[in-house]
């Protein structure tokens, strides 16, 4: 997405200049904004969200106040557009910088994932064909499709056996993802229920094809006890069918989309041995976007939620070396005073695209707020937004 450039006027104010303008336009706004801030934010926009946490935890958040007019989410395009399918008709959300995306989203786009579908189908028919969940899909309180107006494809007979493939998206892609998830009695998934929801799905059907991260893919799989080399195979886009045989994708139950975040993909196990050579009775804490081997040399490993939990409740005087986005861990380091906190990374890894939102960005945007001017507001469409709900809502119901 473009951003212009802000207006010269707050490239030239100093940082205690651009935090009192916030706070002053925050007050003028009142109860009419909620702010929203992901854990990667930096400091000096973190500490004027009115709710922090993980992308699962804000899309949540966001619903929390359905009288107020303005939902401004610092954090990147697809938590903003999450938040958009959850708020109320009425509700404006706002991403105070364009820019800000997200690599691993930008991985997977509708015209591929849509080509892959179509090859599947080619390639699973010869075994009886690819079912899918037709328009009209809806969804039980325990999670369960219920058809209720599919196509005259979808229901006619087919006497051979059927290879069902059930769509996963994770919650980091776009809007028109979730949507084709949801069209196709998919879900969505975070770091938190992946395990929930690839079980799930694998009730569904024979077969998951999860996006676009394929460690988090790999990783759930595993926990679940399957084989990584022989239940698993990867789907690179770029390649004919994905880069594997006909009888690769038959044989396999997970289709994992070569994608990956480029944060976590710079944790290494060499990195682990080293923290582990140096302060002996260290605990590895990483996030399951990580490599398998990486999680597997690991302590723990969990969600953003679960890394700060677990930190918190540690006892005094524990040792960490945590494997996630800088922000986090800076600030995990500074509220729990009492330990001893590291990256796993030493030559740090910001978020690039989350690191976008600076608070000159938001001042900005709470000022033209107050003017009664909407400026970069983040609208999914209604055709979208429709099965978008269908796949977040059965997220929520298997949380």
């Amino acid at each position: 997405m473009h951003q212009a450039p802000l207006p010269q006027e707050y490239a030239e104010l100093s940082p205690e200049e651009t935090e009192a303008r916030i706070l002053s336009a925050k007050a003028k706004l009142g109860k009419r904004v909620v702010i929203l801030g992901h854990h990667y934010q930096r400091d000096e926009v973190i500490r004027h969200a009115d709710y922090r946490g993980d992308s699962y935890k804000l899309a949540k958040d966001a619903t929390r106040h359905p009288d107020a007019d303005y939902i401004v989410f610092c954090g990147v395009h697809f938590m903003a557009e999450t938040a958009d399918i959850l708020a109320h008709p009425s509700q404006k959300v706002i991403l105070p910088n364009m820019a800000a995306g997200c690599s691993m989203a930008d991985m997977a786009n509708l015209f591929q994932v849509r080509r892959c579908w179509s090859d599947l189908e080619k390639v699973l028919g010869e075994g009886g064909g690819l079912r899918v969940t037709g328009h009209g899909s809806r969804v039980t309180g325990d999670g369960a499709v219920v058809s209720t107006s599919l196509s005259s494809s979808a229901v006619t007979p087919n006497p051979l056996p059927v290879t069902r493939v059930i769509p996963v998206t994770y919650i980091n892609s776009a809007a028109n993802l979730k949507a084709f998830v949801g069209e196709r009695g998919g879900t969505v998934c975070t770091s938190t229920n992946a395990p929930v929801a690839v079980k799930w799905a694998l009730e569904q059907g024979d077969k998951v094809l999860f996006f676009p991260d394929q460690h988090l893919g790999r990783n759930t799989g595993v926990k679940l006890g399957y084989d990584p080399d022989k239940d698993m195979v990867l789907w690179d886009p770029f390649k004919p069918l994905g880069g594997n045989t006909p009888e690769r994708l038959r044989e396999a139950t997970f289709i994992l989309w070569k994608g990956h975040c480029s944060v976590h993909k710079r944790f290494t196990v060499e990195q682990i041995q080293q923290f582990r050579t140096e302060y002996p009775g260290i605990k590895i804490l990483v996030h399951p976007e990580c490599e398998l081997d990486v999680v597997n040399a690991a302590d723990y490993y969990g969600s953003t939620e679960y890394i700060i939990k677990t930190v918190e409740a540690s006892g005094p005087g524990s040792i960490w070396a945590i494997g996630t986005e800088i922000n986090l861990v800076s600030r995990l380091a500074k509220e729990n005073p009492d330990k001893q906190i590291f990256c796993l990374d030493l030559q740090i890894c910001p978020c690039s695209t989350m690191y976008r939102i600076h608070p000159t960005f938001l001042c900005w945007t709470l000022e033209k707020l107050v003017e009664g001017e909407v400026v970069n507001e983040v609208v999914v469409p209604d055709e979208v937004k429709e099965f978008a709900r269908v796949a977040i809502d059965r997220m929520l119901a298997l949380a």
